[in-house]
């Protein structure tokens, strides 16, 4: 599996806008307890976007509800308006009749008919309150499917920026006379492995440069050493990018060292270096 272009694919800015299925999640979920690369790299992500969801928040107008609710019942009123004088029209011309004329069968047909008109505008405006509750509806999805393509560009667009800092960042690195270029050659465990450490005796500062490293064990990683008068001393351990010789990796500060190596360690880096996984070794 290639870590770099998973990072790189957009799916954990996915998952942290929650866009993925529950099937996704939680491969991704798995990935990054697995590879302390991708665990990295989704904080970093979910951090980004926590911030730039704060920083675009937006309440809506106080007013919007009772804006909406005004609409719906304009509308209800003028379909009442048009219909009144339909009803009107419709209406039979009274007919004046004797007491002795059976008042009570003229009027069971008035009763009928009046009846059947408020059913009538009752599913009426039952139709035009679910219309208009249904467009609002589709405007607020349209909106939120919006919003999240908004985010997920404004996402890769920080990713691409944050990733052409870190090249620009390298270049002047490896370019600048103030830092000491320290080969670092395979032992017998390994060969063909091959670093190199750029290190700045003044400013203490070291970085990594891989050229060529076995894959680590599950569950391991490579750890950084300096060697100052033959003691050990911790400086990092390498993420999966700077193993797999993608990238540098700045490392912790060094005061004093006449030579480095590298060893596989559990994850997350050992106090004291397993000598018999040593991979690498230079001195200065």
């Amino acid at each position: 599996m290639d870590i770099q272009e998973y990072i790189e694919s957009g799916i954990l800015e996915q998952y942290a806008l929650g866009e993925l299925p529950e099937a996704e999640q939680a491969e991704v979920e798995r990935l990054a307890a697995q590879h302390p690369a991708i665990r990295q790299e989704l904080d970093s992500v979910i951090e980004t976007l926590s911030g730039y969801a704060a920083q675009y928040a937006q309440t809506p107008p106080a007013d919007m509800r009772d804006r909406v609710l005004a609409g719906w019942k304009a509308a209800i009123d003028a379909d009442t308006a048009a219909s009144a004088p339909v009803a009107a029209a419709s209406e039979p011309e009274p007919v004046v009749r004797s007491i002795t004329s059976a008042p009570v069968a003229e009027a069971a047909p008035r009763f009928n008919w009046l009846m059947a008109a408020s059913i009538a505008f009752l599913l009426l405006s039952v139709g035009i309150n679910f219309l208009l509750y249904s467009k609002w509806q589709n405007a607020e999805t349209s909106l939120a499917a919006v919003e999240s393509d908004r985010s997920l560009l404004a996402a890769s667009h920080m990713a691409v920026e944050k990733r052409l800092g870190e090249q620009t960042n390298e270049l002047s690195v490896l370019r600048s006379d103030e830092f000491r270029t320290v080969a670092l050659n395979g032992t017998p465990a390994a060969p063909k492995a091959s670093a190199k450490v750029l290190y700045n005796p003044s400013t203490r500062t070291v970085y990594v440069d891989v050229r060529s490293l076995p894959e680590p064990p599950a569950g391991k990683q490579y750890q950084l050493w300096a060697l100052d008068n033959g003691k050990p001393v911790d400086a990092g351990v390498l993420d999966y990018a700077t193993a797999s010789g993608e990238s540098l990796q700045h490392m912790k500060d060094i005061a004093r060292a006449q030579a480095f190596a590298m060893t596989v360690e559990d994850a997350g880096g050992s106090p004291t270096p397993t000598l018999s996984t040593m991979t690498v070794v230079g001195n200065i």
